[in-house]
């Protein structure tokens, strides 16, 4: 199993290129199976997940073609997906695939709307929470199917295909929306989502959706309305650049020191996170080649943060955030408000010598001087890049086990730091 050994205390200085968003190709990868006709997605980053995503699709009898590099590529530009989904021989989508990630079980939603039928698994995927598909299974019986669970096996109907209706979420669902906006461009009427999750993400899938014939208005914001249409046709779309991924190398520059650009990088995605990096004593400019994150050495500022939903601070950043923080001049509060269970990195960062403490879904951490390097272990997606980001600044070495949970989330991330200057390496085996 691999590893990475990384040798803290050198400053990054230099250029990373940003991926393509994983939350964002995933669901348009998904989103392929709408359609008889060819969906060409460029810049999809090369993750583990996306090739679990291939499998999955290819059991349902979609053919995916990667193209290869192109003159004049850069080294890091994302792949080019060619997904044809033209004859969909299977619509169940067995549990030794959907156990691997969550987000696979959102098949279901466009094999209904097309198909009129699915039987997916229950899904695996992290292990932080609950994290249930209630949400998802009322908004597909809102817009008509019939739903049972046998087996572990979520079957769902819709002999007659999905009619249009209203869907109101109880709480702002990110996974849940994807569903009801995939399956709702294939339903006969109107579809109106209200307390629609406004992530870039969601708003990226409704653009493709739209170059594909879709008729979707309003992503981005709390009220989405689909009118739907009989069928979709195939298109070429580009997946946004991935806020996290900027806003983890962000932090690992604040935390260490130096001068990086994030290239091709958004600040409009994630902008409240590079409001807490200021506050924390970054300096972030942005200009037409991305962001560019400065920190001179100076101490850390310490913050207050509670995750929110977009465009709140993205949960998804909470790990890494609090990992800067263990050196901050002062004590900082971090409150989880999306997934209960996310504070399992709390332990590993202990081992650094960080001082942090939880009551209930508050964690205080009394920044100290500096840390030191530990071996540890990743936990989860989010949680193992914490360790890497603390091991960068740590006096010494650290060893990150179970590394397969960064290989998921960041494409190539020890290249990419290690050509701005960080002592890190994979140790295969």
């Amino acid at each position: 199993m691999d590893r990475i050994r990384i040798v803290g205390g050198s400053k990054l200085n230099g250029t990373i290129p940003i991926s393509g968003a994983k939350n964002a190709a995933l669901p348009l990868m998904i989103a392929g199976l709408l359609s008889e006709e060819t969906l060409i997605l460029d810049n999809v980053p090369r993750l583990a997940d996306v090739v679990n995503l291939q499998r999955i699709l290819g059991n349902h009898g979609v053919d995916i073609m990667s193209a290869g590099k192109r003159p004049g590529d850069h080294e890091y530009q994302g792949q080019t997906l060619h997904i044809s989904a033209a004859n969909i021989i299977d619509t169940t989508a067995p549990y030794e695939l959907v156990s691997k990630m969550r987000a696979s079980f959102w098949v279901i939603a466009p094999l209904l709307a097309r198909m009129h039928e699915a039987r997916v698994s229950l899904p695996g995927g992290c292990a932080i929470g609950t994290r249930p598909v209630d949400l998802l299974i009322m908004a597909l019986e809102k817009l008509g199917a019939s739903i049972t669970i046998d087996g572990g096996y979520v079957i769902a109907k819709a002999p007659g295909g999905l009619k249009g209706a209203a869907i109101d979420f109880p709480k702002v669902t990110v996974s849940g929306t994807h569903v009801a906006l995939m399956a709702a461009t294939l339903a006969q009427g109107t579809t109106v989502i209200t307390n629609a999750a406004c992530e870039p993400e969601i708003q990226d899938v409704a653009d493709c959706l739209n170059k594909m014939g879709a008729r979707v208005s309003g992503a981005g914001t709390p009220r989405i309305v689909i009118e739907g249409v009989a069928k979709l046709h195939g298109a070429r779309h580009t997946v946004l650049p991935d806020r996290i991924e900027t806003g983890t190398y962000a932090m690992a520059v604040t935390m260490t020191g130096g001068d990086v650009l994030l290239a091709g990088a958004r600040p409009e995605l994630l902008q409240s996170a590079l409001d807490v990096l200021t506050q924390a004593g970054a300096e972030i400019t942005v200009d037409d080649k991305g962001i560019r994150v400065i920190r001179n050495g100076a101490g850390l500022n310490p913050v207050t943060v509670s995750t929110a939903p977009f465009p709140g601070f993205p949960t998804d950043l909470q790990a890494q955030l609090m990992a800067l923080m263990a050196c901050a001049g002062g004590a900082s509060h971090i409150t989880e408000t999306i997934f209960e269970n996310r504070f399992m990195h709390v332990q590993e960062l202990a081992r650094f010598g960080a001082r942090i403490s939880l009551d209930g879904e508050t964690a205080t951490i009394d920044g100290i001087a500096g840390l030191r390097g530990a071996p540890v272990m990743a936990t989860d997606l989010r949680a193992s890049v914490s360790l890497v980001i603390a091991g960068l600044a740590a006096e010494g070495e650290t060893m990150v086990n179970r590394v397969y949970h960064l290989d998921r989330g960041f494409e190539r991330l020890e290249d990419k730091l290690s050509a701005c200057g960080a002592t890190i390496e994979r140790i295969s085996g």
